[in-house]
């Protein structure tokens, strides 16, 4: 089968999430799949589908280093992302690409896999969507569904930023920053750390282009976006530029004028699962769910199926046995593939919102 590949250099923030939004919006069945390649030219904050970005990035840092903060259409979570990193986007038309996604990570990854160990980096997938390598993660990957396409997205490391990263992260204290600084130095790792000097970027790129051949059983094409990609890319760079798309997560219960009353309480809680920590920020009233939103840096197709869910628990008791069974249909009901994370993680972050 053949590969477009289209290698775009160095790109600036919002384009470079803008290409393969834009390709997956153009692409239509029967198309070529398209494999993207490039790098921000400048430095910038990535959050994932589903966060709640007041809850997880430190804004004031951000806007004072002059750090876009820009939410993609792939979950996971927030990233701090620049030209030391080799981004890769697969679009798939849907009928080419696995369907579940613990199918698609472990599709995709293989070649990404194969390409650390040629260059000399003992390289492993662990699930639900890390590479590590010796316990350290070298690579994180997310996958979508953007209109017709399927998508799965990741990055080689060159080398990363540990101090800036986690001073964009929101924390509770600066003794706490100073761990998480400490912990990520401990458990990242990066083409740099493991070999010393890291491979050119066009080394790495036609090792790779060498192993989706053996692995995936393709033929990479070189190729450019053709002029209704361009457009498409246009639009998705305005669309993610967008404000109120970059905020759209908690903002619900202030533009709904909720009053915070006796017997109704707003309150956030989280449950780390396997699959990611899932946020619940909760407006109970006299024992009930008047409303809630759910956040977190999980993956789950459909892209909506967190949003279902938190509408089907409304106006129910905050009744563990009974959040469990409605959380397990509304799931059934959507056909939600929620890898690592079950009902029991969403209905204690609920009721950890509760209790704070």
């Amino acid at each position: 089968m053949r590969l477009r590949v289209l290698d775009l250099d160095h790109q600036p923030p919002y384009r470079s999430q803008a290409v393969y939004h834009g390709i997956a919006a153009a692409l239509t069945a029967g198309d070529d799949p398209v494999l993207t390649l490039l790098s921000p030219s400048d430095p910038y904050v990535c959050v994932g589908l589903h966060q709640d970005i007041a809850l997880e990035v430190d804004e004031a840092y951000c806007q004072e280093q002059g750090l876009p903060v820009i939410r993609r259409r792939v979950g996971g979570g927030a990233v701090y992302l620049d030209r030391h990193q080799l981004f890769f986007h697969f679009i798939y038309p849907a009928e080419h690409a696995p369907r579940r996604i613990s199918e698609i990570y472990g599709h995709f990854t293989d070649p990404v896999i194969e390409t650390y160990r040629r260059l000399g980096v003992d390289a492993h997938f662990r699930p639900v969507n890390d590479i590590q390598v010796n316990g350290r993660k070298i690579g994180g990957t997310g996958a979508a569904t953007l209109g017709e396409a399927t998508v799965m997205v990741g990055s080689f490391l060159f080398d990363f930023d540990v101090d800036t990263m986690s001073r964009c992260l929101k924390v509770p204290s600066e003794k706490f920053r100073d761990k998480l600084r400490q912990g990520m130095d401990d458990y990242i790792t990066t083409l740099t750390r493991e070999l010393g000097h890291p491979p050119s970027r066009e080394e790495v790129i036609a090792t790779f282009l060498q192993a989706l051949r053996d692995r995936l059983g393709v033929e990479p094409v070189a190729d450019n976006p053709t002029p209704a990609e361009e457009a498409a890319i246009a639009q998705q760079e305005r669309a993610l530029a967008d404000p109120d798309w970059t905020h759209q997560k908690g903002r619900r219960f202030v533009e709904g004028g909720v009053k915070i009353a006796e017997g109704t309480h707003l309150a956030d809680g989280a449950e780390k699962a396997p699959g990611g920590l899932v946020r619940a920020r909760l407006l109970s009233r006299d024992g009930r769910v008047a409303d809630l939103s759910l956040s977190g840096d999980f993956t789950v197709f459909p892209q909506t199926g967190m949003e279902r869910v938190a509408q089907a628990l409304r106006g129910l008791p905050l009744d563990p046995e009974g959040l469990e069974v409605a959380i397990s249909r509304a799931m059934q009901r959507e056909e939600m593939d929620l890898p690592g994370v079950d009902p029991r993680h969403i209905a204690t972050a609920i009721l950890n919102a509760r209790r704070g």
